[in-house]
């Protein structure tokens, strides 16, 4: 079979062959329909993620580690459970039957494939940590990435009353009013600016913060909230910290935490408890269904992984196809 191969962590995957998997008793053979190309399935590849050498113990391997792909009765499956030295990068593969999970009908194995994983970085915080309520405000702090794109039409979903995402990209930002964003702040400008168009979009208040970005905006942010005067705050602002994309440290004022009534919790995709996954998962599928949750998705073939690895599509996921 053709498959997207490393013979080193490091290397730039190549379209080569690669010996067909062996179908033990309880397997079942998939075909592959669409592979997300993303920031973790690259540094895994790489050999930067802690996790590389528990996915490529052997080598040369197939990259991949789940996919969508179909049964012989057309069935769209999302799958997972691939043994090393295979991987979903591949025409077809073998998994056990059990990892193998339908996919509802009117859901793509593009959007199957790219939706889910990124819409859960949003739904689970601002369903199950934030517990947003309807008519609340909501910030997205780095609302113009894929996955804030998607936060902004969740958050509406949700009930939300108004939603302000930040980013740099005016353009991105005119999309975001597009998917449902009642306001778009333009980080790329001097902080007092920035934090005058804060409070003007803030109304009573912010009573959720989703935050992508954390580093010096999140310094921005933080510290806008700081009081003239003491009393008492006018209300609780959950603040959820779930990425670092301009960095993993910030410069807070005390002054800003201990009067502004801030709450700040942090979550990852990792901490979603079980039976909240499942319910999160069916609101997605539902919401792509409904037509209520979009994504911008770039299709290229398995034969030009060497091609597109180090490509990137800004607001825009890669998927690649067999």
């Amino acid at each position: 079979m053709k498959a997207a191969v490393i013979n080193k962590l490091g290397d730039i995957p190549r379209y080569e062959d690669f010996p067909d998997p062996i179908l033990n008793d309880g397997d079942i053979t998939v075909k592959v329909e669409a592979v997300i190309l993303d920031y973790a399935l690259k540094a895994l590849a790489a050999g930067a993620h802690f996790a590389s050498k528990q996915f490529y113990p052997n080598l040369p391997a197939v990259i991949g580690h789940g996919g969508i792909g179909s049964l012989e009765d057309g069935t769209l499956v999302s799958f997972r459970g691939i043994k090393s030295p295979y991987g979903s990068m591949a025409e077809k593969v073998v998994i056990p039957k059990a990892y193998a999970t339908p996919i509802p009908q009117g859901v793509t194995a593009e959007q199957a494939a790219v939706i889910p994983s990124a819409a859960l970085s949003s739904l689970g915080p601002l369903k199950y940590v934030a517990k947003l309520q309807p008519g609340e405000t909501v910030l997205i702090n780095g609302a113009t990435s894929v996955s804030g794109m998607l936060a902004v039409q969740i958050a509406k979903y949700l009930g939300a009353g108004r939603v302000i995402g930040t980013g740099r990209n005016p353009v991105s930002g005119e999309k975001l009013k597009e998917l449902g964003a009642d306001a778009f702040i333009n980080l790329n400008q001097p902080d007092e600016k920035v934090v005058e168009a804060l409070k003007k979009e803030a109304g009573t208040g912010y009573d959720v913060i989703l935050d992508y970005l954390w580093g010096h905006p999140a310094e921005v942010i933080i510290n806008s909230f700081t009081p003239n005067a003491l009393g008492v705050p006018s209300k609780r602002t959950r603040f959820v910290l779930i990425g670092g994309l301009a960095a993993w440290t910030a410069q807070l004022s005390g002054q800003s935490l201990i009067t502004s009534g801030l709450e700040i919790y942090g979550m990852v995709g990792g901490q979603t408890p079980p039976e909240a996954f499942v319910e999160g998962t069916k609101l997605i599928w539902d919401m792509i269904k409904q037509g209520k949750l979009s994504m911008d998705i770039v299709k290229y073939p398995l034969k030009d992984i060497e091609k597109v690895w180090n490509m990137e599509e800004h607001g825009k996921r890669i998927v690649i196809v067999p």
